[in-house]
């Protein structure tokens, strides 16, 4: 006997910014697969997949904010209860990673707390993993398997070519991100200036933007990073910028987490506009006066039906998604 199946892709989502996975899935022209999602009285999560997904090729959504730790465990059970309802294959697809910061040990003592996210998605049931613009690259090997590494450098990138003038300098905001910043200059034929950091004597875990280094002088400055949380590092930058001339500061990242004070901190700096994407839905964004967000849901989109047909996600970003 010989049966021949057909391929079937599903979309699951679980709480956290869901609307990136609508906006996913109207450009994928597939619904969003029902799930019953809540909460026991002592807090525990419970998750029941509302339709079949056996033979299935799931995507589950998830961004890791701003409940960090609850968002993690729903994804994994969702991750379980597909694998435990005989889905062929699962992608466990999280556009901002959590605790990416933490991707190794920096004193003795300490766990590597982004591996063991990966871990526990793992064991939950994931085949695959995706997520947008890591904070660093080294998490993808702490996964034994495909880790799809998508980068919104492309419509960034677009951005500044389309919004801004051509004398426009791109500023790192500290030396750890220069190589970044770097690749925007080379694609876009601008000039670099870079932030130079001093850790504070007075105050603990602080850092102070010193100076410029790169001519910023009654020119546009575009101010590069891959999250904004406090938004310490880039209302420092900005004032020093402001300082030394800048005649337009735009602060352009990846995710915008917005933790407490950011957006008190992002509408007092001498800032004209912070562009961000919609990997994450913060409460906060909506306090913050000149912000704009520009969606990847047909990036991601077309990444998640390139992995589906079997097809190159590299060839997508023409080789830009390798860190």
């Amino acid at each position: 006997m010989e049966i021949v199946t057909k391929k079937r892709l599903q979309l699951l989502s679980g709480s956290y910014n869901i609307k990136l996975a609508e906006a996913v899935s109207k450009e994928l022209g597939v619904p969003l697969a029902e799930r019953e999602l809540s909460r026991f009285a002592s807090g525990e999560i419970r998750c029941r997949l509302g339709e079949s997904v056996r033979g299935s090729d799931v995507f589950v959504f998830q961004a890791h904010n701003p409940s960090v730790n609850d968002a993690i465990m729903e994804q994994a059970l969702l991750i379980d209860a597909a694998k435990r309802a005989s889905a062929r294959r699962i992608t466990a697809v999280c556009p901002f990673w959590a605790y990416s910061k933490q991707d190794r040990k920096a004193a003795g003592r300490e766990p590597i707390s982004a591996k063991v996210v990966v871990d526990i998605l793992r064991v939950a049931g994931a085949d695959r993993m995706l997520s947008v613009d890591l904070h660093s690259g080294q998490i993808q090997g702490f996964f034994d398997g495909p880790f799809d590494h998508l980068t919104a450098r492309p419509l960034l990138r677009d951005y500044i070519k389309s919004s801004l003038e051509p004398d426009t300098v791109i500023v790192s905001p500290d030396a750890g991100r220069a190589k970044v910043a770097e690749r925007y200059t080379r694609q876009l034929g601008l000039d670099l200036a870079i932030i130079h950091k001093v850790r504070s004597h007075t105050v603990a875990h602080k850092l102070e933007a010193r100076a410029v280094i790169g001519e910023v002088k009654d020119r546009p400055c575009v101010i590069i990073d891959d999250m904004i949380d406090t938004a310490g590092t880039i209302v420092a930058a900005a004032e020093l910028l402001k300082k030394e001339g800048a005649a337009k500061i735009y602060v352009l990242a990846t995710h915008g987490i917005f933790s407490e004070p950011a957006a008190e901190r992002l509408n007092a700096a001498p800032i004209d506009k912070v562009v961000v994407t919609d990997t994450l839905a913060s409460e906060a964004a909506h306090k913050i006066e000149r912000l704009e967000v520009v969606s990847l849901a047909p990036l991601m989109a077309a990444t998640i039906k390139a992995i589906y047909e079997d097809e190159s996600v590299s060839g997508l970003f023409e080789g830009e998604n390798q860190i």
